[in-house]
């Protein structure tokens, strides 16, 4: 995810892990070979992000608190401002921004940890809400991206979409908000946090939530919340005050080389069960810590994001099969019933 410009990150860069991170020169060295020539963008693209712009840009926000910024998306017409809850972690209190230059006190509502989301009120009445398209958009499609990256309010950059459920490798140590994600090579930077990605349509199709930096060896590697996602999470927010999501009662880990040789396992496949929750539903499906997971149902699960996954497109209350092999190696098949997660649990 990012860092927010003036504190702690308002935009999270992704932070990828040894095995998968290389260093990479932030300006690459000349070759000598005559430069490309750049053709003008189609007249039709053009056009369409200078429609899109004209009309979404009245519903993002400028999200400040003493920490940075980040931004934020109009939900609903009577003050409900939708964004990461990165964006406001810690705060109770926010400045928002709007595109018609008004700047007022807002509160934070109610957050999301899991997902990354969070709602804003401001008292101000008569906003234009954004419209969110729940399907999932296809590859290749156009989408504009529209936020305040180091401040700079309601800057638009566009691409295409480069994936779906995309999850960042490493990620799930941190944070399980960065699984089942819409990947773009529309630019993101930090401030971008909890802005919109639009469709041609003009539609929400993701919240912007995460990049990964050049110092990575990135270039335009974007990711957002797809909107099915953020909708489902903000009426719950909006209704209830907290979000539902499926616990399975354990914390998955990357099974490594070292670990293989450590607990001397006879296989390397699969994700480590790090610890179970005392009385939890793993402890009652007859799990121990080291066990290690390879499926969840006839899914195959080779890292704790993949894991997460799983968990994302479950609800509580839901019987999984899992199956997983303890020290002996030998496969076993329990189903597991899902409880609601803890409101203590990260």
């Amino acid at each position: 995810m990012r860092k927010r410009t003036g504190g702690r990150p308002a935009s999270r860069p992704v932070r990828l892990p040894a095995a998968v991170c290389a260093a990479a020169l932030l300006l690459a060295s000349c070759t000598g070979s005559p430069a490309p020539v750049q053709q003008p963008p189609a007249p039709q693209i053009t056009t369409g992000v200078v429609a899109v712009t004209a009309q979404a840009q009245p519903s993002v926000v400028k999200i400040l608190t003493t920490g940075g910024n980040g931004s934020g998306v109009v939900y609903t017409p009577d003050g409900l401002i939708l964004t990461n809850e990165h964006v406001v972690r810690g705060a109770s209190a926010v400045q928002v921004a709007f595109a018609d230059g008004q700047r007022i006190g807002g509160t934070v509502r109610a957050v999301d940890v899991v997902t990354d989301l969070a709602l804003v009120e401001v008292p101000r009445a008569n906003l234009p809400p954004a419209r969110f398209q729940p399907a999932l958009p296809q590859p290749g499609e156009l989408v504009i991206v529209i936020g305040s990256p180091l401040g700079f309010e309601n800057s638009v950059t566009a691409g295409v979409i480069s994936g779906l459920h995309r999850e960042i490798p490493g990620s799930a140590a941190e944070t399980q908000a960065l699984v089942d994600l819409i990947q773009t090579d529309a630019p993101i930077s930090p401030g971008s946090s909890g802005g919109a990605m639009f469709n041609a349509a003009g539609e929400v199709v993701g919240i912007s939530e995460a990049y990964i930096p050049p110092q990575a060896g990135a270039v335009a590697l974007g990711f957002a919340i797809p909107a099915a996602t953020a909708v489902d999470v903000a009426e719950q927010l909006r209704t209830t005050g907290r979000a539902r999501h499926a616990f399975a009662g354990l914390e998955p880990a990357q099974l490594t080389p070292q670990i293989v040789a450590q607990l001397r396992l006879p296989r390397a496949d699969g994700v480590i069960a790090a610890a179970i929750v005392p009385g939890g539903p793993a402890a009652t499906a007859g799990l121990r810590p080291g066990d290690i997971i390879t499926r969840v149902d006839d899914a195959v699960v080779r890292t704790p994001e993949e894991f997460l996954v799983q968990l994302r497109r479950r609800d509580p209350g839901q019987v999984i099969t899992l199956t997983f092999h303890g020290p002996d190696g030998r496969d076993v098949r329990a189903p597991l019933t899902l409880t609601d997660r803890p409101a203590f649990s990260s």
